[in-house]
C-alpha cells in the first residue's frame, strides 16, 4: 500500500498543472498521484499521459466526462490505494520540504486526519495560515484537546489530509456540477474523526489571482446559487447540536457560521432585488433550526444592514488575503 494518494482534478489546466504535479514528486515509492481529466478541451489529458508514461509506478490518469470538481474528487477517491488521501487543485502546489516532513511523520503515526498549514499566494506575496494556537503539536490528539477556533480560523481542504479508509467507510460522495464542494469535503467527515495530528509546516500553496478562479469575488457573486446549495446541504447533513463532544460541536457550528456569513455578505454586495430575496430565503431556511442559528456570530453580523456588514467584510478580506 502506498502511504498517500494525491488527487489532482483538472479542467483545462494545461498552463499550470505541471507545477502541481512536479511539486508532489518526492519519495515516489510512498505516493500515488491520480490526475483526473474532467472533460478538458485543451491539452490537459496529453500532459497527464506524458507524466504517466514517465512515472508509471506513481501516476494514474482518469479521463472522464465533465462533472465538476466534486466529480473529480469522487473519481480519484474510488481508485485511491494510499493509506491517506489529499486533494491538490491543479492551479496550486505543495512545498517539497514540508511534503517530505509530512511523509516522514505519516509513516510513524496512524490517525483519522492530519492537519497542515497552507499559504495564500497572491500578488507575489505569501501569507501562511497556521493552527498553532488551537491544536497540540508533536502528538496524536482528540477533540477534547482542540481549543476554540478564533473567528478567522477554520480548516480548509488545503489543510486536511484524511485517512482514505475513513472517507470510503462513510461513503463520501461530493455533488457533481457544483462549485464550492470543498467545504463539504472538509465538513462532513469531521464527526467521524477521532484521532488527529497537527504538523506546523507550510505544506499547501494556495494560489489566488486568476480572474476565472472560483474564489474570485465577482465569480462567487455570479455563482451564488452554487454557494447557497452547498450551504443548505451542509445544514441538512446533520445537526451539530446533536454532536456529543463539546469541542467538535462548537467547531462544526463555527464552520457553518462562516459558510452562512459568506453567502449572506455576497448577497448583500450584489445589492439586487433578486439577491435580497435569496438572502431572505436563506435565513428563512435557517429558521428550521433556530437553536443552531442562536449560536451563530459571524453570520448575524453579515446580516446587518449593508453599511455595517460590507465594511467589516472588506477589512477582514484585506487582513486575511482571501478572494
Amino acid at each position: 500500500m502506498k502511504l498517500i494518494s494525491f488527487v489532482i482534478p483538472c479542467y483545462n489546466s494545461e498552463s499550470y498543472m505541471e507545477k502541481a504535479i512536479n511539486s508532489l514528486l518526492v519519495k515516489k515509492e510512498e505516493i500515488e498521484i491520480i490526475i483526473v481529466n474532467d472533460g478538458s478541451k485543451d491539452n490537459t489529458l496529453k500532459i497527464a499521459n506524458k507524466y504517466k508514461k514517465k512515472y508509471p509506478e506513481v501516476i494514474k490518469v482518469i479521463d472522464k466526462e465533465n462533472g465538476g470538481h466534486g466529480s473529480g474528487v469522487n473519481a480519484g477517491l474510488k481508485i485511491a490505494q494510499g493509506k491517506y488521501f489529499k486533494v491538490v487543485d491543479s492551479d496550486d502546489w505543495v512545498n517539497k520540504d514540508a511534503l517530505k516532513k509530512t511523509l516522514d511523520t505519516l509513516e510513524k503515526i496512524d490517525v483519522s486526519m492530519c492537519i497542515v498549514n497552507y499559504v495564500y499566494e497572491k500578488d507575489g506575496k505569501s501569507r501562511e495560515m497556521n493552527y498553532k494556537k488551537f491544536l497540540p503539536q508533536n502528538k496524536i490528539f482528540g477533540w477534547d484537546e482542540v481549543k476554540k477556533f478564533s473567528i478567522s480560523k477554520y480548516l480548509l481542504m488545503h489543510s486536511v489530509i484524511y485517512k482514505t479508509s475513513l472517507l470510503k467507510n462513510i461513503n463520501l460522495s461530493l455533488p457533481e456540477h457544483t462549485f464550492y464542494v470543498d467545504n463539504i469535503f472538509v465538513y462532513y467527515p469531521l464527526k467521524f474523526v477521532d484521532t488527529m495530528y497537527y504538523l506546523d509546516v507550510p505544506f499547501y500553496r494556495y494560489f489566488i489571482g486568476r480572474d476565472d478562479q472560483s474564489v474570485n469575488e465577482k465569480v462567487m457573486i455570479s455563482r451564488i446559487d452554487q454557494q447557497l446549495k452547498v450551504n443548505k446541504l451542509m445544514l441538512d447533513y446533520f445537526n451539530p447540536l446533536e454532536v456529543k463532544n463539546k469541542n467538535l460541536r462548537e467547531y462544526l457550528i463555527h464552520y457553518l457560521d462562516i459558510m452562512v456569513a459568506v453567502s449572506t455578505i455576497l448577497l448583500r454586495m450584489d445589492g439586487s432585488k433578486e439577491a435580497s430575496e435569496k438572502r431572505q430565503e436563506l435565513w428563512n431556511y435557517l429558521d428550521k433550526n433556530k437553536e443552531l442559528v442562536k449560536k451563530f456570530k459571524i453570520a448575524k453580523m453579515s446580516n446587518l444592514p449593508s453599511f455595517i456588514s460590507i465594511p467589516i467584510y472588506k477589512v477582514v478580506r484585506k487582513i486575511f488575503k482571501f478572494n
